[in-house]
């Protein structure tokens, strides 16, 4: 098991000393973390590493997962790609059926001191909530900036009684009359998906899936997903492909809230079938260190994402000291500055021309990577999480001290 002390050495024993500080001020206090799935997606992947670290550092923190059917989720889906902007309908006997479920969810569950809720599939089970001593936040972990103004106003009408919200980037801040408080995402430099590997190790992944490490390889690790537009990536590479030899990887899983997944999948693999410089990897969610070591044998990485909450597999690319080409969209451009640690692009053109550039000019390539890795150290981190949680979580039982954004 991963120790809060293993973190000394990346993050600064005053980090970590810092972190048992605060720890000391929730004595007694239980945080309760609840959203709509164990496996999948970034909340998933943040809240297992984050929960026993907690538990290190003296913090008694839990998880719970609602439980919803296929129809739940099929709304909840409409919910996700309308708050990006996707042009989306939802009728009245859907939103029944969403607030049908969360009561019946909230009817099961017994709610603790701090009840954080993440995303909008849980955000009302904030109906039920009774007793005048609890605090109750709302995370949103999506792109939020050009929300569906019909699906944001049913929204905002449980938002409005929390406490406290807390969005990724300030783009994303809402007009509403509740403390908004910004706190990026992170990730863990010690999981199997961020650790050093042996170089052998890399070797034989990419030696099993049959890619060819002595070719330039160009990967995007992502979910199945319309908003990742892996359908644009592979345009992109065929632009890009007409200027200098290539390989594509387009390799993630899915997520069991997520029943748009095995459709985009099915799409990408018959476009993978013609041409057999392109991998589609379909990998389980035990699939750590497989994404580890295609990251780190790439030669550049993609996240051509067209909304994004924040993106956790761009900060995974930059800790690796990859050059990345990315959207310029949601949370991204929190993490790359143009031309300094990685590269934003805006099309499909765009990112045709960026990934041949960095293909031709592997210094360039290298230098970016430096300084994404950099700035992830000083800003993206785990250590710094916990830290900005640790924070709202005490300010939450001191008036007037939560921050404005």
């Amino acid at each position: 098991m991963i120790r809060i002390e293993d973190y000394v050495p990346i993050a600064g024993q005053a980090v970590v000393e810092e972190l048992f500080l605060l720890a000391e001020r929730l004595s007694g206090r239980v945080i309760q973390n609840i959203n709509s799935t164990a496996v999948g997606g970034g909340v998933a992947e943040i809240l297992s590493r984050m929960i026993p670290l907690l538990g290190q550092l003296g913090v008694k923190a839990k998880w719970d997962v609602i439980k919803g059917d296929e129809k739940f989720f099929a709304v909840t889906k409409k919910f996700h790609n309308g708050l990006h902007g996707v042009p989306i309908k939802i009728n009245n006997e859907e939103y029944e059926y969403f607030l049908e479920v969360n009561r019946q969810n909230a009817a099961d569950i017994v709610f603790d001191d701090i009840v954080f809720v993440h995303d909008p599939q849980p955000i009302a089970l904030i109906e039920k909530r009774g007793e005048v001593g609890k605090r109750w936040v709302w995370r949103c972990h999506i792109d939020f900036s050009r929300p569906d103004p019909k699906i944001w106003k049913f929204l905002s009408q449980f938002v409005t009684r929390y406490d406290a919200t807390v969005f990724s980037a300030p783009a994303f801040a809402q007009k509403i009359p509740v403390p908004q408080l910004l706190i990026a995402p992170s990730i863990d430099p010690l999981s199997d998906k961020n650790k050093e590997l042996p170089e052998q190790t890399i070797d034989s992944v990419f030696e099993r899936f049959g890619i060819d490490r002595s070719r330039p390889v160009v990967t995007q690790i992502s979910r199945f997903d319309y908003l990742k537009d892996p359908l644009g990536v592979i345009q992109a590479y065929k632009r890009a492909r007409a200027h200098v030899d290539m390989q594509l990887v387009l390799a993630g899983g899915g997520a069991t809230d997520d029943p748009e997944g095995p459709m985009i999948m099915e799409r990408v693999k018959e476009e993978a079938e013609k041409d057999r410089d392109i991998f589609a990897l379909f990998l389980p969610p035990s699939s750590d260190i497989e994404i580890n070591a295609l990251q780190r044998g790439s030669t550049v990485i993609l996240q051509k994402s067209l909304r994004e909450g924040f993106g956790l597999t761009v900060a995974e690319a930059l800790w690796k000291a990859k050059p990345t080409i990315a959207g310029a969209v949601g949370g991204i451009p929190l993490q790359i500055t143009h031309k300094h640690s990685g590269i934003l692009t805006h099309s499909i053109e765009g990112t045709a021309h960026w990934i041949r550039q960095l293909i031709s000019a592997p210094e360039y390539a290298a230098k970016l990577g430096a300084n994404g890795r950099e700035h992830i150290r000083n800003n993206f981190l785990i250590t710094r999480h916990i830290k900005d949680y640790l924070l709202l979580f005490v300010s939450l039982f001191h008036d007037g001290d939560i921050v404005y954004l």
